[in-house]
């Protein structure tokens, strides 16, 4: 189960360095992409990794999408998640 876990990891990652070429930053595509790879590295117990990923989007999505943007609250969704999972969470 592992391996596939990071081989979803490499897709996800590949996914939204894709997007931010092909459409930039500030694209809903890009965004998207961001939280599943975020989701994706959780599930491998990765917040170091997910946290500034989040921090980096989160503001992007903030600047672009309307507050109640569906996208914008699974990212808050994500980013909370990621600190309540990881034990050594600070904000």
């Amino acid at each position: 189960v592992i391996g596939r876990h990071e081989e979803a990891l490499n897709l996800y990652r590949d996914v939204y360095s894709g997007r931010v070429r092909l459409n930039g930053e500030e694209h809903l595509t890009t965004l998207i992409a961001a939280n599943n790879y975020a989701l994706s590295l959780n599930e491998l117990k990765r917040f170091e990794e997910a946290k500034p990923l989040l921090r980096r989007t989160i503001p992007v999505a903030r600047r672009v999408l309307e507050d109640g943007n569906d996208t914008m609250l699974k990212m808050r969704w994500t980013y909370a998640q990621t600190l309540y999972k990881d034990d050594g969470a600070t904000l």
